[in-house]
C-alpha cells in the first residue's frame, strides 16, 4: 500500500516539476522549480534525497510530503536564509539584524480565489463540459465585481480545465491587461480524504494520493508571503474549482485539511486571502456571491 501510494504522488510530483527517483527505500528528487523556492531565497541544494535510513529534517520515509512541507517551512523564516556560520564575531547580533531585515517581506500579497462559473456537467469529456448561457453570465457578473474593486491586479492565473479557461476569459475581459496565466496544477481532483467521510463521492484511494500531492504543490507554490524583493502590495486573481480553494483555505489558515469538505461555495464566488509580510493570514471573504442576484447563483 506505501508503494502504491508513493508511485501515485510521484505522479503529483512530476505535474509540479520535479523529477523523482523512487529505488528501493530512497526517494530522491531534484531540479525541483525555482518557483517553488524564490519566495524563500535560492534553492541551494539541486538534489534532495530522503530515505528510511536518512533523518532530514526530523522526518522519515513514510512522510514524503511532510519532508518537502518542513523543507520550505524551515527556508520560509528570513533565519533561515542566512549562514550563521559566516557571521562577523565582533559586529555581532547588529550585523545579524541588518541582514535579517533585508530577508524580511515587505509588501502584501492579497490573493483573489475564484470557483469557475456553472457548467455542463453532463459532458463525456472535458473539453465539453463547458459553460452553461447562466454560467457565462455569472462570470460576467465577478468580472464586474472584480473591476468595481479599483485594484490594480497583477495577474490571473487559471487551471488549464475548460470550464475555468472559460470563465477566464469573460472576467478578464473587464480587467484589460492583465496578464493570464494558464496551470495545470489548479486543475480540480480529490486533495485528501474527507473527515468526516460523506457517502454521495468516494474517488479511488490512489486518486487521493494522485490529486493530492498536485494540489499541495500548487498551494505550496501560489500560497506564501512576498519575495523579499516586492515593495508593493499585490493583488492576484486565482481561477479554478471548489476543491482546490476549499484545501487551499484550510492550509492557508493551518486548520486541519480534511475538513475541506465541509466548506461550500458557489459558482463564480470570491474568496479573498491576505497574505502579510510577517507570514500571517487572513480570510476576508469566503465564497462570496453577494454581488450576484438571487435568480443567478448556484452551487454545481
Amino acid at each position: 500500500e506505501l508503494h502504491t501510494a508513493l508511485l501515485a504522488s510521484q505522479r503529483g510530483l512530476e505535474l509540479a516539476g520535479w523529477r523523482v527517483e523512487v529505488c528501493s527505500e530512497r526517494l530522491s528528487l531534484w531540479d525541483g522549480p525555482k518557483a517553488l523556492a524564490s519566495p524563500w531565497g535560492s534553492f541551494q541544494a539541486d538534489k534532495l534525497e530522503i530515505s528510511s535510513c536518512q533523518n532530514y529534517s526530523e522526518v522519515t520515509w513514510e512522510q514524503v510530503w511532510g519532508c518537502i512541507i518542513l523543507y520550505f517551512n524551515i527556508r520560509r523564516e528570513p533565519l533561515s536564509l542566512i549562514n550563521l556560520r559566516k557571521r562577523n564575531v565582533e559586529s555581532g547580533e547588529e550585523e545579524l539584524a541588518s541582514r535579517l531585515d533585508h530577508c524580511k517581506a515587505k509588501a502584501t500579497r492579497h490573493i483573489f480565489l475564484i470557483r469557475h462559473s456553472q457548467y455542463h456537467v453532463d459532458g463525456s469529456l472535458e473539453k465539453d463540459r463547458t459553460l452553461t448561457p447562466l454560467g457565462r453570465e455569472q462570470a460576467e457578473l465577478t468580472g464586474l465585481r472584480l473591476a468595481s474593486l479599483g485594484l490594480k491586479f497583477n495577474k490571473i492565473v487559471h487551471s488549464s480545465m475548460t470550464r475555468a479557461i472559460e470563465t477566464t476569459d469573460i472576467i478578464s475581459r473587464h480587467l484589460p491587461g492583465v496578464c493570464k496565466v494558464s496551470t495545470d496544477l489548479l486543475r480540480e481532483g480529490a486533495p485528501i480524504e474527507p473527515d468526516p467521510p460523506v457517502s454521495h463521492w468516494k474517488p479511488d484511494a490512489v486518486q487521493y494520493y494522485e490529486d493530492g500531492a498536485r494540489i499541495e504543490a500548487a498551494f505550496r507554490n501560489y500560497i506564501h508571503r512576498a519575495d523579499t524583493k516586492q515593495e508593493e502590495d499585490s493583488y492576484e486573481i486565482f481561477i479554478c474549482h471548489a476543491n482546490v480553494i476549499r484545501y487551499i483555505v484550510c492550509r492557508a489558515l493551518q486548520f486541519p485539511p480534511e475538513g475541506w469538505l465541509r466548506l461550500s461555495l458557489n459558482n463564480g464566488s470570491i474568496t479573498h486571502l491576505v497574505i502579510r509580510p510577517n507570514g500571517r493570514v487572513a480570510l476576508r471573504t469566503l465564497g462570496d456571491t453577494g454581488f450576484m442576484p438571487p435568480d443567478k447563483i448556484t452551487r454545481s
